[in-house]
């Protein structure tokens, strides 16, 4: 009995350990310790002449390391949810960089709405390309136009 009581001991031991360790913890870290934090309880006051169940206890530490294997799986796929999402917003910015530098040396036809709400529209040579705050930019007769104003793009003669 007395190796039950150090491990109870060493339990809750450890349950304070992690309580303090985690402070600012999430729901499910707290619900873990408030899981162990009963489990420990009922052992402590059980009734000697009446221990629990070693299929009982069995069961209890296997519904704990679920709750923690799980805790674990939703931590990582946050964690690959947040690599994915940066990982796609630098594919995108890197396609648009490339799009809009594919650009150069072809002959386009550009048409957009000034502020007047003119439509003018222009047709020559991509000279330069280059891309400011995620929006492409290219050079045709010596003026910039975003990449969303070209309505066709062909070789050029």
């Amino acid at each position: 009995m007395s190796t039950v009581a150090s491990q109870i001991t060493s339990m809750e031991n450890q349950s304070a350990y992690n309580k303090q360790a985690t402070r600012g913890a999430t729901n499910n870290e707290n619900d873990k310790d408030m899981f162990l934090s009963l489990m420990l309880t009922q052992l402590k006051h059980q009734d000697p002449s009446e221990p629990m169940e070693n299929t009982e206890w069995l069961s209890q530490l296997a519904n704990y390391s679920s709750l923690e294997q799980m805790t674990q799986v939703n931590s990582n796929l946050e964690d690959m949810s947040k690599y994915l999402s940066a990982l796609t917003s630098d594919l995108s910015t890197n396609f648009s960089i490339t799009q809009t530098l594919s650009l150069i040396g072809k002959e386009v036809d550009i048409s957009f709405e000034n502020e007047n709400n003119e439509t003018i529209r222009t047709t020559g040579k991509v000279t330069e390309a280059s891309v400011y705050d995620g929006n492409g930019v290219v050079k045709v007769n010596g003026e910039y136009y975003s990449i969303s104003s070209i309505k066709s793009i062909r070789e050029a003669e």
